[in-house]
C-alpha cells in the first residue's frame, strides 16, 4: 500500500501537530535515532527551523532526545502511544466541555434552528436522535436511506421506544408500525427531491430534502412550532395511510389514480 505523506501529515495537524513538527515525526519513524541534520534532510524541513520543530516535539513529549558524545540525537514516541495518549486527552476535554458548557445552557431557551447541509451528517445525526430516543419516534423516510436507519431503530424498539414510520416505497423490514406510502414516485416529481422528518420524544426534530445529488437542504431544532408543525405532519400521514390501507378501492374510484383529485388542494369537487 502506497502511503501519502502529505496526507498523513495534514490529519497530524489534527492532533494539533504544526507541519515542520509533523513532518520531522514521520521522518523519525523512518529512521532512528536520528540527528537534526539527518532529519531536516530526510523531511525537507530547512535547517533554520528543524531544531526549533524537534524542541516543540520534545516539549510535548512526543520525541525523546539523546546525547551520543558530541552529537543529540531523537527518538519518536510509538505511533500507538501517541494515539492512546492523545485520545485519552481529548476525551478527557469533551467530558469537562460538557460539563461546563451544560451548567451554561441549563434553564435557556435552546429554541434555535440549525441548518444542514450535508446528506451524511443528516443520516448520522437522525441515527443520534434515535439513539437517544426515550419514548417515542415518528419517522418520514424514503425507501433510500431507511437501511442507514433501521438498527438503529431496531435497538430502539428493544428500549421499548414507541416508534411509527411513513416509508415511501416498499420495504421488507420486520419492524412493525411501519406504513407504506403509495405513491413516491408522484411525490418526489412534485418536490423535487425526498423528504426524511423525524421526530424523537416530541421534543427534537431533523427535517432534511435529499436531492437526486445528494445535496441537503435541512435543519435541526427543539423550537416547539418547529416540533410541533414535524409531528402534525407525520401524524396526518399516517392517517391517511390507516384510511388508504382499508379503502384504497373507493377512493381511487373517487379521486383518481394516485390520488390526484384529492391531492389538488386548490379545487373540490365535491363542490
Amino acid at each position: 500500500m502506497v502511503v501519502n505523506i502529505s496526507e498523513i501529515t495534514a490529519r497530524l495537524s489534527g492532533i494539533g501537530l504544526a507541519e515542520y513538527e509533523s513532518r520531522a515525526y514521520i521522518a523519525l519513524l523512518k529512521r532512528n535515532p536520528s540527528t537534526p541534520y539527518e532529519i531536516a534532510h530526510a523531511s525537507g524541513i530547512p535547517s533554520s527551523k528543524v531544531y526549533e520543530a524537534l524542541n516543540r516535539l520534545v516539549e510535548k513529549g512526543i520525541v525523546s532526545a539523546v546525547d551520543e558524545g558530541k552529537k543529540r540525537r531523537y527518538i519518536p514516541i510509538d505511533p500507538g502511544e501517541l494515539l492512546v495518549r492523545y485520545k485519552t486527552s481529548m476525551n478527557a476535554l469533551i467530558d469537562s466541555l460538557s460539563d461546563d458548557l451544560n451548567q451554561i445552557s441549563s434553564g435557556s431557551d435552546v429554541s434555535h434552528i440549525w441548518n444542514i447541509a450535508g446528506y451524511e451528517y443528516l443520516m448520522d445525526k437522525a441515527a443520534r436522535m434515535i439513539a437517544g430516543a426515550g419514548k417515542t419516534l415518528l419517522l418520514s423516510v424514503w425507501k433510500d436511506d431507511f437501511p442507514l436507519l433501521e438498527l438503529p431503530l431496531k435497538v430502539a424498539t428493544r428500549r421499548m421506544v414507541r416508534i411509527a414510520v411513513v416509508h415511501f416505497g416498499p420495504h421488507k423490514s420486520a419492524l412493525r408500525q411501519i406504513f407504506s406510502h403509495p405513491i413516491e414516485d408522484t411525490l418526489f416529481q412534485e418536490k423535487g427531491g425526498r423528504v426524511l422528518a423525524l421526530v424523537a420524544d416530541s421534543n427534537e426534530v431533523l427535517i432534511g430534502t435529499i436531492f437526486s445529488d445528494n445535496r441537503v437542504e435541512g435543519a435541526w431544532s427543539s423550537n416547539r412550532g418547529f416540533v410541533t408543525v414535524a409531528e402534525d405532519y407525520i401524524k396526518h400521514d399516517i392517517y391517511i395511510m390507516k384510511i388508504v390501507r382499508r379503502f384504497d378501492r373507493p377512493l381511487v374510484k373517487k379521486f383518481g389514480g394516485k390520488y390526484a383529485k384529492l391531492r389538488d388542494i386548490f379545487r373540490d369537487e365535491e363542490e
